[in-house]
């Protein structure tokens, strides 16, 4: 890793994920916005073909190569997202009037709209709500035939265009988390090496366990990140949150299918927990939604994203911002200056939190990462070291938000990209274990040279004895530099 790109992984401490798209898929654009601080690549299977998805990433890590940085590529899985069909242009429903929603393919009008959900007019029930087009639209079931054909009363109208989203927030959705589509692209996905899945409409832990044996079935190395946007999620987080790797607080579909007064306390709540358990947690949608357009975030965008860093998120997420708007560059810089200046706050860093729980497999180990951290807020260092093959020791000292960069050094090259997503880490590819001092003297050096650290820095060791045994972290140690 050169000292520019090492000196840039290391200035902020939140990651940003960013969504490609047909803005954002050239390989000069991926370039600058791996440039100016992206730390993730969100591969969107709602949209674009397998080819697309390939080339995209084949660019990413040609940048990587190029610049020496470790870009975690995330594939988001479609999942059940249910959508009517196509619509005659400028379809408006009426408040009164009466839509009939059949199951199958057609020209939608004022009269009727299609989706393909096939099992739409069995799990509707009478009374329940129709939101269409992120709940802009609300419609209420009269009847259905319990075959193929839904009556609803519209109770809230306006303009309906092709391929909107239809949520049923009360009703009990048949579908699995993954669909026939989601499976085909999960194995396109994984045949490409990516470090992230995504789930989408997560209803349980138990989807979560069907995704990792279809993953570990493969023989992927590829994590899970599990979308909270279904109040089935809300209801079952800690579950949910003890059975993935990390979450993504997917605010888009769960700001529908829950009342939109209690997704700023969901976030706020489900940021704290991953924090407990150690995991990586995604704040998403609609962060900077007015850039798709405009030049400059809107100042309540701009104190969105500051909340996100305050309330501890691992990761802020930009979507249509970068995947079809028109400034995708200029919305990570003002994106990544935000951040910066969020993490001036010293709030944000330190939490003294005592291990979520004592596991007796990985006491010693998780006393270590919590010790490293108070070590280090005494003594004012300026970098934490790891030594880890499977990256644990680097998720929990991430969860004390220590004020220093994480440097996680791995002989794993699995686990670089996957680091990408976790607070405060930078990686880097180390497979010399000779001995623990030399190793340490070794890791400084490095440190140095990227300018990670200058003359009088103390840094925190955290390691294993004897390192070459690549054990259970055991070992602590403050050296200056």
């Amino acid at each position: 890793m050169n000292e520019s790109n090492a000196l840039l992984m290391s200035e902020k401490f939140t990651k940003i994920v960013a969504t490609v798209g047909p803005a954002s898929t050239s390989y000069e654009v991926l370039e600058c916005l791996i440039t100016e601080g992206v730390n993730v690549i969100r591969l969107n299977f709602s949209h674009g073909d397998h080819a697309t998805h390939a080339t995209t990433v084949e660019r990413v890590r040609a940048i990587d190569d190029k610049l020496g940085t470790h870009t975690a590529l995330l594939a988001d899985m479609q999942g059940p997202k249910l959508r009517v069909g196509m619509m005659e242009d400028g379809t408006e429903l009426v408040k009164g009037s009466v839509l009939t929603i059949k199951v199958g393919e057609g020209m939608g009008n004022a009269d009727v709209a299609w989706t393909r959900y096939d099992k739409f007019a069995e799990d509707v029930k009478p009374g329940e709500p129709v939101l269409l087009d992120d709940g802009k639209l609300r419609l209420r079931v009269q009847s259905t035939n319990g075959i193929d054909a839904v009556t609803c009363m519209v109770e809230h109208g306006g303009i309906l265009n092709s391929r909107k989203g239809l949520n049923l927030p009360s009703t009990a959705i048949s579908l699995p988390s993954l669909t026939e589509k989601d499976r085909a692209d999960l194995d396109f996905a994984l045949g490409l090496g990516v470090d992230w899945i995504g789930l989408s409409f997560v209803r349980s832990a138990r989807d979560v366990v069907d995704l990792r044996e279809r993953i570990q079935k493969a023989g992927s190395h590829a994590r899970i990140v599990a979308k909270v946007e279904k109040p089935e999620a809300v209801e079952d987080l800690e579950v949910i949150v003890a059975s993935t790797d990390a979450i993504m607080i997917a605010r888009g579909d769960l700001g529908v299918e829950v009342p939109m007064e209690q997704v700023p306390m969901i976030q706020k709540r489900t940021i704290e927990m991953c924090q407990r358990k150690g995991k990586p947690v995604i704040v998403a949608t609609q962060m900077m939604e007015s850039m798709v357009d405009n030049i400059a975030p809107t100042r309540a965008e701009v104190t969105d994203v500051a909340n996100a860093v305050l309330d501890g998120a691992d990761a802020v997420m930009l979507s249509g911002e970068t995947s079809v708007g028109n400034h995708p560059i200029e919305v990570i810089k003002a994106m990544r200056s935000i951040v910066t200046e969020i993490e001036k706050e010293s709030r944000i860093y330190y939490t003294h939190r005592e291990p979520d729980e004592i596991r007796p497999e990985r006491q010693v180990t998780d006393a270590i990462c919590y010790n490293a951290c108070a070590l280090a807020e005494r003594v004012g260092a300026k970098a934490i070291v790891t030594m880890t093959f499977s990256g644990y020791t680097a998720y929990k000292v991430a969860s004390q938000r220590p004020n220093a960069t994480i440097h996680v050094f791995t002989g794993n090259k699995s686990i670089l990209g996957q680091l990408a997503l976790c607070w405060g880490v930078v990686a880097h590819h180390y497979d010399k274990m000779i001995s623990t001092d030399h190793t340490i003297s070794d890791v400084k050096t490095i440190l140095q040279r990227e300018s990670a650290v200058v003359d009088g820095d103390r840094v925190i060791h955290v390691a294993s004895m004897p390192i070459a045994e690549a054990g259970m972290s055991n070992m602590l140690k403050v050296s200056q530099i």
